[in-house]
Formats: C-alpha cells, sequence, structure tokens
C-alpha cells in the first residue's frame, strides 16, 4: 500500500470499475513463474490463467466445473483478448510428474486425472525413447505448449479469427535459470530463442502497450 499501490495510483483508479486487458497468458501455477516478471507488464494488461502444466483443453461444454476453460471462454468472448500467451517453463514438475509411477500418482489422484489431458504428448515422447529424463521432460514440456496451441484453436471461432488477422496466438517455453525465452513459430514449426535486442523487443513490443 505504501509503495507499489502510490506508484501507480492513478492506474489503480482507472482500473477500479473495469477491466481491458489484451492478452490472455496461460501459464503453469509453479511458483517459479511470475508471468508479469517475465512480461514486465502492468496491473490490467493482462488476463492471467494457471494450472499445473499450463494445460490448455480442448474445447468443450461440460456440467462439470471446468476452470481452466471457463476462464478461456471469459477472456475470448467477453474480454476480446487480441493476444494469447501459453507459456511453459523449464523442469516444470506437472510435465514430470506424468512420468511418475502409480503408487505415487494415486496419492494425488485430481492431479492424476488432470495428466490425462496430456496423454498424447506422453504417447509422442515416449516414441522417442529418451534414455535421459532430462531430455524427455524438456520434450515434453515443448510438445505440451504446442498440444496446448491446437487445443486452444478448438475454441469456436479462434481459426478465423487468427486467419483474419484479429489475433495472434504465441507459444512460450521459459527457462528459469537463464530467463531465457524460445518462441514457438508455427510456419516453422520449431522453438527459437528471442533475442532481447531484436526478435524479442519486437514481439514485446507488439503484445504490449502502456495503457
Amino acid at each position: 500500500m505504501q509503495e507499489y499501490f502510490e506508484e501507480y495510483k492513478e492506474l489503480f483508479q482507472n482500473l477500479a470499475n473495469k477491466q481491458q486487458p489484451h492478452t490472455l497468458f496461460i501459464g503453469c501455477s509453479d511458483s517459479r513463474v511470475v508471468p508479469n516478471l517475465i512480461t514486465n507488464t502492468k496491473p490490467g494488461e493482462m488476463f492471467v490463467v494457471r494450472n499445473i502444466a499450463n494445460i490448455v483443453p480442448k474445447y468443450r461444454i461440460s456440467d462439470e466445473f471446468v476452470a481452466t476453460t471457463s476462464a478461456i471462454e471469459y477472456a475470448l468472448y467477453v474480454l476480446n483478448v487480441r493476444d494469447v500467451i501459453i507459456c511453459g517453463h523449464s523442469n516444470c514438475g506437472g510435465c514430470a510428474a506424468l512420468y511418475y509411477d502409480k503408487e505415487k500418482l494415486d496419492k494425488v489422484p485430481n492431479v492424476k486425472n488432470w495428466l490425462k489431458l496430456m496423454g498424447e504428448v506422453k504417447y509422442e515422447v515416449e516414441k522417442l525413447k529418451f534414455k535421459d529424463f532430462a531430455s524427455k521432460a524438456w520434450i515434453t514440456e515443448r510438445l505440451n505448449i504446442i498440444n496446448s496451441i491446437e487445443n486452444l484453436l478448438t475454441y469456436p471461432d479462434i481459426k478465423d479469427k487468427i486467419k483474419n488477422n484479429q489475433m495472434r496466438i504465441y507459444g512460450w517455453h521459459y527457462i528459469i535459470e537463464t530467463g531465457s525465452l524460445f518462441n514457438y513459430d508455427i510456419k516453422e514449426q520449431k522453438f527459437k530463442l528471442l533475442n532481447k535486442d531484436k526478435d524479442y523487443e519486437k514481439i514485446y513490443n507488439e503484445i504490449f502497450t502502456d495503457f
């Protein structure tokens, strides 16, 4: 209240009765992943959805309590965000949990059920037959980001919005120990390091603007 709030007092007054975020940030619940720190954004700029392993489920209408799907739905069709960032990260515990033994997963039944959404990712990774777990985890994190991008495209009208340049989707792989960001190039189908002086600055300026 004495420091941070006072610094952005006018901004908070403008945000008091409405929000107009331009970006939906879908990230992991991991305590080391701090969306506003990664993006250097102010309150009101991003609508943030966080869950274990930054998973985007395929769109469906359900009688169950679908927190992630409903939050994404709200951002897309009520707040009308124009950019979406799906941000995975290195050393992701959620992705690693995909390979826990049955006894360990049985202790967290809801997590076990949630990770079923990554079934296709696990299948593709297992086919690669990695000998070391670090490589398996790295590829799992990246394929999970790609899979979430594909799942986001199942939401109503999203493909058309992208085709008509009304929306952009970014897939980021954040490396905790270095602060590096890799962005998934959908056309070339590979992750590219965002150079702070060039690529990162360009994408940052495309997405984030001062209010």
